[in-house]
């Protein structure tokens, strides 16, 4: 099996090295390329305005001066001499759960694969409270890394669908097991904007974060993080509301 590996943290990133050791325990076939630099929240963007530089460090790793997006295609059209089998994207550092799947670059990264019709999961580490920065433990993702992915190897899944997986905060011997959950939704709330000003007298704003409150809903991957599981959610591509077609389609008839 030819697994392809990127994620949103870039290349150097922790993460990144946890999610190459899950992907040996699966395979010796394994190809990365992920950005040179971090791109967390780049969401499922394409660099068109600009070139892409690529660099290669060594037989089967690269990174590209780049969106997560871009290092799939790249991946896909230019590095590899075969597409893959599977493309696992992260581990990120942080949770990618409810709506702010929106905004991720790991996600985004499986949904380029899965556009291409090749197996594509996500995968991201939760951490308990913010600033912890490369402190941030990966063991839940580790340990358990291998055994969320082994019985989707071989699932039927439906055309342009991904998997999202999230690891709860806490050490591998205290995760109670994996649910399959829907996405939750979160209470409406975004992260601060720091404002401050820079050596030279200019305002500047940083969006930050906090704790966005929610109500877990029943069954979401929400709920199951907070109940100390690991969250596994397919996710489709169709974004269309079908319900929604029929009424509207009453309103252009009149």
């Amino acid at each position: 099996m030819r697994i392809l590996l990127t994620n949103d943290d870039g290349i150097h990133a922790p993460g990144l090295e946890v999610l190459e050791a899950i992907a040996r325990e699966l395979s010796d076939d394994v190809w990365i390329c992920a950005p040179g630099e971090e791109q967390s929240g780049a969401g499922h963007s394409l660099t068109l305005s600009r070139p892409v530089r690529l660099r290669q460090h060594d037989e089967r790793r690269w990174s590209v001066s780049g969106t997560p997006t871009d290092s799939v295609m790249m991946a896909l059209r230019k590095l590899m001499d075969g597409p893959p089998d599977l493309i696992l994207s992260g581990v990120n550092r942080g949770a990618n759960l409810g709506d702010d799947i929106t905004y991720s670059g790991t996600v985004s990264a499986a949904i380029e694969g899965a556009l291409a019709g090749i197996r594509s999961i996500a995968l991201s580490q939760v951490y308990a409270r913010e600033g912890m920065g490369d402190t941030v433990p990966f063991a839940a993702a580790a340990a358990w890394g291998a055994k969320a992915l082994r019985p989707l190897l071989d699932a039927h899944l439906p055309e342009r669908t991904l998997i999202n997986i999230n690891f709860p905060a806490l050490p591998a011997e205290e995760v109670r097991g994996i649910k399959l959950a829907a996405q939750g939704f979160h209470d409406y709330s975004r992260g601060s904007i720091v404002e401050g000003t820079d050596p030279r007298g200019y305002r500047y704003f940083w969006f930050g974060l906090h704790a966005i409150e929610h109500t877990p809903g029943h069954a979401t991957d929400l709920e199951a993080i907070a109940d100390g599981y690991i969250s596994v959610t397919p996710l489709q591509l169709d974004l269309t509301d079908h319900a929604a077609l029929g009424a509207l389609a009453e309103r252009y008839a009149q």
